[in-house]
């Protein structure tokens, strides 16, 4: 288990991802001051997003019906835990983007490779 998202686990049958990408805002808003420089505040954290990316062939991994499920659980409008492989709580994440690009394709119009 490289990652589970709920209980959707990323692994070399489902999705594999290449990419992790994780990034944290925290709000330091400026308040300007006549004749001395702008003093800051700090409000607290603000939000974090992880962006996975991957290369996915079907006939290896995991297949429509792996991207079908990400996107049912998008749909479900919910935050789901994600924890990685060594047991690592990143805590509750919402999915808000699901983007595949099919390339190579089959006679039939299956793509052999999706991004």
């Amino acid at each position: 288990m490289m990652l589970a998202l709920g209980m959707f686990v990323f692994m070399r049958q489902t999705l594999p991802h290449q990419t992790m990408q994780r990034e944290s805002d925290y709000r330091w808003p400026s308040n300007s001051r006549i004749g001395k420089r702008d003093a800051f505040q700090f409000l607290g954290v603000g939000e974090e997003n992880i962006t996975l990316a991957g290369v996915l062939y079907p006939e290896l991994t995991g297949g429509k019906l792996t991207m079908t499920t990400l996107r049912l659980m998008a749909e479900e409008g919910r935050a789901w835990p994600l924890l990685d492989g060594t047991g690592m709580i990143y805590g509750m994440y919402v999915i808000s983007r699901v983007s595949e690009t099919g390339s190579i394709f089959f006679a039939d119009g299956t793509p052999r490779k999706i991004d």
